[in-house]
């Protein structure tokens, strides 16, 4: 959907698995250690880089996505629809002994994509929080605000999503095709995350549910191009914001919190043999939520 992709990529940015071999000044780590890979695997980590130094490293000028990106020598990097694969040490973290493996990818970009920007964002016990879209990133969405202490609304379109997410944490579920629901949280909430491609003219609606100073954060990426009135923003004192993945800074955060308070995705178990039948699946919207492809060597794990 994007377009750019650089043939032949191995694709795949949310990687578990066992550390191999590692480099002669890799000292965190040990062959063996159960790790994570996410989204990037590189960047520079300098306390004079305006990104890195901030905790903002996927905005490093210097950094190496997981894949269809290039390292500073000129190789491709590739991604974990693979045996193996080569990262930057700082960017293979360990996963905590309380999370499974099967759980712990998940965790390595749609973990960090929700939690990153409430962290910085400051989401706190008391913050009405909206969820747009109830699907891979808004299911851990609403438990991480949940755990946050937030009170969260979950917004969807499919009125058979509303038990799943009261159990995961939401304590208002709201039927976006039924205006009345709508009309009921107008003005009520502090902080709105958009985990789903909605129509780029429903964000002029989004901001009637905020409160003043409200902030609109963008996850996923719209179609088309959004239009909006200036006094719209003069008379709400609306933002909107978006976020990129997470730094090295916040993933470990993300994993932490996630052991912490049981956060976990609900996932569907694919052979990588099967790799196209899961594709499939999940571009038909029928995953739940996160489909999961597995190595024959991942029950060694």
């Amino acid at each position: 959907e994007w377009g750019g992709t650089s043939y032949p990529a191995i694709v795949g940015h949310e990687i578990v698995g066992k550390v191999i071999t590692k480099g002669e000044k890799v000292a965190h780590l040990d062959e063996g250690d159960l790790v994570g890979v996410g989204a990037q695997v590189h960047g520079c980590l300098q306390d004079d880089c305006d990104a890195c130094s901030r905790d903002l490293d996927p905005h490093c000028p210097h950094g190496v996505f997981t894949y269809n990106s290039k390292y500073a020598d000129g190789h491709q990097a590739h991604g974990g629809y693979a045996e193996a694969v080569r990262v930057n040490a700082s960017y293979a973290l360990k996963i905590p002994k309380n999370i499974d493996p099967i759980y712990a990818p998940s965790l390595m970009c749609a973990g960090v994509t929700v939690f990153a920007p409430m962290l910085r964002k400051g989401v706190k016990k008391g913050d009405r929080v909206g969820v747009v879209g109830i699907g891979g990133l808004g299911h851990l969405a609403t438990q991480y605000a949940h755990a946050l202490g937030a009170e969260v609304v979950a917004f969807s379109h499919s009125p058979n999503k509303r038990e799943q997410c009261l159990e995961l944490g939401a304590s208002q579920f709201v039927d976006t095709s039924d205006k009345s629901q709508v009309n009921a949280v107008r003005r009520s909430l502090n902080y709105l995350f958009i985990t789903s491609n909605s129509d780029s003219n429903q964000y002029n609606d989004y901001i009637t549910w905020m409160t003043f100073e409200g902030q609109i954060v963008l996850l996923a990426v719209p179609t088309g191009q959004m239009t909006f009135a200036p006094i719209e923003f003069i008379h709400s004192e609306v933002a909107i914001t978006g976020s990129l993945i997470g730094g090295v800074d916040a993933l470990k955060k993300t994993l932490e919190f996630a052991a912490e308070h049981n956060i976990r995705p609900i996932v569907e178990r694919f052979p990588m043999d099967k790799v196209n039948e899961a594709l499939e699946h999940v571009d038909c919207g029928k995953a739940r939520y996160r489909a999961v492809l597995e190595n024959s060597t991942s029950s060694n794990l």
